[in-house]
């Protein structure tokens, strides 16, 4: 076991907030929610269960994101924000959460505005980007109560690029350490990630050096939400479709190596979050292998090999993997710890969960790396990745 495992302040580069039902109902001109198109809470008429409700799209249960510590297996969750984990949606309760299962800080990801964004985008642009802006400001409250420890990431309009670049450089004043551009944008309708539409946003964020950060199941369209819930009725198929969600980032991680974009911004750090490491050093080999089988190192000899850029600049993610230890040594400065709280999958021990917290997971599965390995995937990565203090 580690001699200074208990001395490294552990980063946990993926939590949740779960958001107040009042969040935009609060927050935006009145001339939305006079009308009710400001997002809001409702109940269903159809059974009256409390929801989101976006452009008229009926989304989730206002707790369906916050199962951690619930008395029911997942899909089981709270009916509402009331008998939700405090932590989830209160700072002062997450830090005491934080210090409950022994992480030090975390990086913040939403729930409504990442999963469902292709609601977002059915109301007209100004609401929408009022949306987006109120968000972020709601986020960098939240984190103001211990701006070391709570991290937020910008969330951004990615349909209109001046006022994308605008609201990265209002969120960089306002203290947001990094970029959410969620995983897939064509799969909303916009261009690939490799598409010179994305230059400006891109060279801004590498100026300024702000990760981009692609979560798994953010930017689903609805029918990808329709097909998971059609197909999830069964504990089996919830099992097998939440696994693959998981990998979802193969092929994100594939694009901005392959797709010329890590080549293009040398300086800009890509993470993967969500998604785990196991099946990275595979990747990264096959990817290599194919480069080279395929002609491409002839054609393109200006550029490194895959694996080179992932070493530069690409960063992948984990939680519960036991069997790393053999592994992470490959990619020491390319591995960050996450928990994924307050989801159902994630390091959050309860009645209805295997999970253990943070901490005792983490000297479970990692006790046996070096000193020097085990601060860089705990702390040291992090700290670089998003310029913490």
């Amino acid at each position: 076991m580690s001699s200074v495992l208990d001395s490294i302040p552990v980063v946990d580069v993926d939590s949740h907030i779960l958001e107040p039902p009042d969040l935009w109902t609060s927050r935006l001109p009145k001339k939305w929610q006079e009308v009710g198109q400001a997002p809001q809470v409702i109940a269903d008429p159809r059974d009256g269960a409390l929801r989101w409700t976006v452009a008229g799209h009926m989304l989730v249960g206002e707790a369906t994101h916050s199962a951690a510590g619930w008395d029911d297996w997942y899909p089981g969750r709270p009916p509402s924000i009331k008998e939700a984990d405090p932590g989830s949606w209160n700072p002062k309760h997450r830090l005491e959460r934080l210090d409950e299962y022994g992480v030090h800080s975390q990086v913040m990801f939403p729930n409504i505005l990442g999963f469902y964004q292709y609601a977002f985008l059915d109301l007209e642009p100004d609401l929408r980007l009022a949306c987006v802006k109120a968000y972020n400001d709601f986020q960098a409250e939240f984190c103001a109560e211990s701006p070391k420890r709570l991290i937020p990431l910008a969330n951004l309009p990615l349909w209109d690029l001046d006022e994308a670049v605008a609201e990265l450089e209002r969120c960089r004043e306002i203290g947001h350490k990094g970029v959410n551009l969620g995983l897939n944008v064509d799969r909303l309708g916009f261009p690939r990630l490799r598409d010179k539409y994305w230059d400006p946003l891109l060279s801004r964020a590498q100026e300024m050096g702000m990760p981009i950060n692609f979560h798994v199941g953010f930017n689903t369209n609805e029918e990808d939400i329709n097909s998971y819930k059609a197909a999830g009725q069964e504990r089996l198929d919830i099992a097998k479709h939440s696994a693959l969600l998981l990998l979802g980032n193969v092929e994100q991680m594939s694009e901005v190596i392959m797709g010329g974009i890590c080549e293009r911004y040398p300086n800009l750090n890509f993470v993967s979050i969500e998604s785990g490491f196991g099946y990275v050093p595979f990747l990264l080999e096959s990817l290599d292998w194919q480069f080279k089988n395929m002609g491409a190192v002839q054609k393109f000899p200006h550029m490194l090999l895959p694996s080179e850029y992932f070493q530069r600049q690409v960063y992948a993610t984990f939680w519960f993997e036991k069997h790393l230890t053999h592994l992470i040594h490959l990619y020491p400065d390319n591995v960050m710890f996450e928990t994924d709280y307050p989801h159902g999958t994630s390091l959050s021990p309860g009645p209805a969960s295997i999970a253990m917290n943070a901490r005792d997971t983490i000297k479970a599965n990692l006790g046996e790396l070096p000193d020097d390995i085990l601060r860089k995937v705990l702390h040291d990565n992090a700290t670089r990745v998003y310029n913490l203090d």
